[in-house]
């Protein structure tokens, strides 16, 4: 098995055919290992967006492959996908995406359950999930009783319940205040410090600067590649 957690090499994407074709990505590489956190950076329409769907499964390359945990996405079935989705790879939302009819708890374990995990053992992952980031006491509580900082804490814990090892985050911490915010980003430094991959798409050079290395985007291909520290001098 590779010693990366994702892989995408040399992953085209267009949109359209002919005239109105437009590459969302163009022969984009990286590699994302354990326990590191990729930052990912770049203006509006630069295929940030993209490469977090390529790298979740959620859209196929028109050209080149991604590799989640060594499997090649490519070669699966769409239930193949779907079921190393389920077991790798874990989203954060900018929105939370929280399903507001089911408590903080039954979100997190409702990967599990999908995965065929039974209900007793589903909550107590969810429970462990829900302690891991700080909220196990608001287990019983709906979304619409949380404030923005918990929610999203919850949906962190949702993307991380189980097995999963792959952490994908979409501008996480663009619907919270500036402590929220910050509290956010630990936790998802703090998991991947324990040994989890991340993907952090934001805007903001202060957020990036918590990433172990920064790639840039422009117009569907990497312009650069640098490590967070030489990030956070530029911005300062």
């Amino acid at each position: 098995m590779s010693a990366n957690l994702l892989e995408l090499r040399d992953v085209t994407r267009v949109h359209g055919t002919g005239p109105v074709a437009v590459a969302a990505l163009a022969g984009v590489s990286l590699r994302v290992r354990p326990g590191e956190l990729l930052g990912v950076m770049g203006p509006s329409g630069s295929g940030k967006s993209t490469l977090l769907q390529l790298a979740g499964g959620l859209d196929e390359p028109t050209a080149g492959s991604v590799v989640v945990a060594g499997v090649d996405l490519g070669a699966q079935s769409r239930a193949g996908r779907a079921a190393l989705r389920r077991q790798h790879i874990g989203y954060v939302f900018q929105d939370f995406n929280l399903i507001p009819a089911l408590t903080a708890a039954e979100n997190v374990a409702l990967p599990r359950e999908l995965d065929g995990v039974r209900g007793r053992q589903a909550r107590s992952d969810a429970l462990s999930a829900l302690r891991a980031v700080g909220v196990d006491d608001l287990a019983d509580r709906f979304p619409d009783e949380l404030s923005g900082g918990q929610r999203q804490r919850v949906a962190i814990a949702r993307a991380l319940v189980g097995e999963r090892r792959l952490l994908l985050a979409d501008e996480p911490t663009g619907a919270l205040d500036s402590h929220a915010g910050e509290a956010v980003l630990k936790l998802i430094r703090a998991r991947c410090d324990a040994g989890a991959a991340g993907v952090l798409v934001t805007h903001e050079a202060r957020h990036a600067a918590w990433a172990d290395r920064i790639v840039f985007l422009r117009d569907g291909k990497v312009v650069d590649d640098t490590g967070a520290e030489s990030l956070l001098e530029d911005a300062s």
